[in-house]
C-alpha cells in the first residue's frame, strides 16, 4: 500500500454499535539475513484442519498437512524455532494423540530439511479421558503416567526433535503429594539421553492442572519445581513457565542453576521479560509468537544488533494485541491465532479442529482485527478487510 492508495475501511461491531474503521499500512517487517543469536525463541504453532473434514467437537483431527506445515516454514523463514504439538496446537482441545504423533514426525522432517529448530511436546494425552476418573492413585497410577510419557518421548526423540515435557492432566489427577511429581519427573530425566525443556502450564491455560507440583500455593509449588531442577540441571535445557506473572518469572529466572534457560511463556508480559534488565533476560517459547512472528523476529534482530530500545518498542507495540488474544478465558487464545492466520491468507478458511472457532465472540475477533492492524500485523490490508467482511456477513452483521 502506498501513500496514494485509497485507504481500506471496514464497518465493525465495537462496544455494541457499528463503527467505520480505516486500516493503516502493514509493518515493514524484514526476515533475518543470519541466525538469531541473542535469544533462543520458539513460536508455538497452531494447526489447520482440512476444509472438508468434520471439524466438530469430538471428531478426530483431520489436518490440512500442506497448509499446517507451510505455516511452520513461514516461522522458520523469520528465524524462529517452532515449538510443535503444544497447547497452541490444541493438545487436549481437539488434537488427538494419533494425529499429534503424525504432526511431530512431519514437522520434524520438515525442520531437518531446511535446518529449522524444532522442539515438540511429550505428554500423556493418549490416555483415554474417560478412564482417568478410574485411574488409581499410588504406584499403579504413577506407573501408567510414566509409560504414557515414555511412549510420547520416544516419538519425539525418534523424530529428531528436542523434547518438551508437558504438564500432564493425568499426573495432576493421580498424584497425591509433591513427591509423586518428583518421582515421575526424576524417573523420566534419569532415562532420557538429552536435555529437555520442562513445561509448567498455569490453570488459566488448563484448569485441569490445578495444584500442579503438589500444591495450589505457587511459592510451595515453585520450591518443588526448583528442587527438581537443581538436582537434575544437567538434563534440563530450560523451563517454560506459563503463569502470566512477570514478578514470579523474574524471581525464578534468577534462582535457576547456571546453564538452565527460562523460556518465558508469559503472553502478557513478554516484552520486558525478553528484553530483560542488567541481571538477565528470558528466552521465549510463546503462543503469541505464532501470531506476531514478523514483529517478534524484527525485535530479536534489533537485540542482536544491540538496539535494545528499538527491540522493546517493537514488542511493546504488539502487547495490546497479545493481551487481547489471551484474555480470559485464556485457553481460547488458539481461536485468535487461527483467525489472524486466516486474515493474513495463511489458511483457506477460518476453521479449527474440534469446532474451536466458536471459542471467541464476533466483537472479540473484530477487536483483534483492529489491534492487529494497529500493530502492523495485517500483511495485506485489502485481503484482510475482505475476509473480515465475509466473517461479519456470515454472522449476520452487514453495514
Amino acid at each position: 500500500m502506498t501513500a496514494s492508495t485509497t485507504r481500506v475501511s471496514v464497518t465493525l461491531p465495537r462496544s455494541g454499535r457499528l463503527e467505520n474503521y480505516e486500516l493503516g499500512e502493514p509493518g515493514l517487517w524484514r526476515k533475518p539475513s543470519a541466525p538469531l543469536t541473542s535469544r533462543v525463541a520458539y513460536a508455538a504453532a497452531h494447526v489447520v484442519p482440512r476444509a472438508l473434514a468434520p471439524n466438530v467437537p469430538g471428531a478426530p483431527a483431520d489436518l490440512d498437512w500442506d497448509t499446517t506445515l507451510a505455516y511452520r516454514h513461514e516461522l522458520w523463514s523469520y528465524g524462529l524455532g517452532v515449538a510443535d504439538a503444544m497447547d497452541t496446537a490444541q493438545r487436549g482441545m481437539g488434537l488427538d494423540w494419533t494425529t499429534t504423533a503424525e504432526l511431530i514426525r512431519r514437522s520434524s522432517a520438515e525442520a531437518a530439511a531446511v535446518g529449522g529448530s524444532i522442539a515438540c511436546g511429550a505428554g500423556t494425552d493418549q490416555l483415554d479421558p474417560t478412564d482417568l476418573a478410574h485411574l488409581s492413585t499410588g504406584k499403579y497410577g504413577l506407573a501408567v503416567v510414566l509409560d504414557a510419557y515414555r511412549e510420547q518421548i520416544d516419538v519425539v526423540r525418534s523424530a529428531g526433535a528436542k523434547v518438551i515435557l508437558m504438564a500432564s492432566r493425568a499426573l495432576a489427577q493421580v498424584a497425591t503429594s509433591p513427591e509423586d511429581y518428583l518421582t515421575v519427573y526424576r524417573t523420566l530425566l534419569s532415562e532420557i539421553d538429552q536435555p529437555v525443556i520442562l513445561h509448567w502450564l498455569g490453570t488459566m491455560f488448563d484448569p485441569a492442572l490445578q495444584g500442579y507440583w503438589g500444591s495450589e500455593e505457587i511459592p510451595v509449588a515453585t520450591k518443588v519445581f526448583t528442587d527438581l531442577i537443581e538436582s537434575h540441571s544437567e538434563k534440563i535445557d530450560g523451563v517454560k513457565v506459563s503463569l502470566l506473572d512477570a514478578t514470579h518469572e523474574v524471581s525464578l529466572r534468577r534462582a535457576l542453576p547456571d546453564g538452565v534457560r527460562l523460556y518465558t511463556g508469559d503472553d502478557f508480559n513478554y516484552p520486558e521479560l525478553i528484553v530483560g534488565d542488567h541481571e538477565g533476560f528470558s528466552d521465549a517459547l510463546l503462543g503469541v509468537f505464532a501470531g506476531i512472528y514478523p514483529a517478534a523476529s524484527c525485535a530479536l534482530q534489533e537485540l542482536d544488533a544491540g538496539n535494545i530500545d528499538r527491540a522493546r518498542q517493537i514488542l511493546d507495540a504488539t502487547r495490546e494485541l497479545g493481551r487481547h488474544i489471551f484474555m480470559v478465558p485464556t485457553y481460547f487464545y488458539k481461536t485468535g491465532i487461527a483467525f489472524l492466520s486466516w486474515l493474513n491468507g495463511k489458511q483457506p478458511g477460518f476453521a479449527m479442529v474440534g469446532g474451536l472457532t466458536s471459542g471467541r465472540s464476533v466483537e472479540h475477533l473484530a477487536e483483534l482485527f483492529v489491534l492487529a492492524d494497529k500493530a502492523g500485523l495485517l500483511s495485506d490490508p485489502p485481503i484482510a478487510a475482505h475476509r473480515m467482511r465475509l466473517y461479519l456477513e456470515l454472522n449476520g452483521i452487514t453495514s
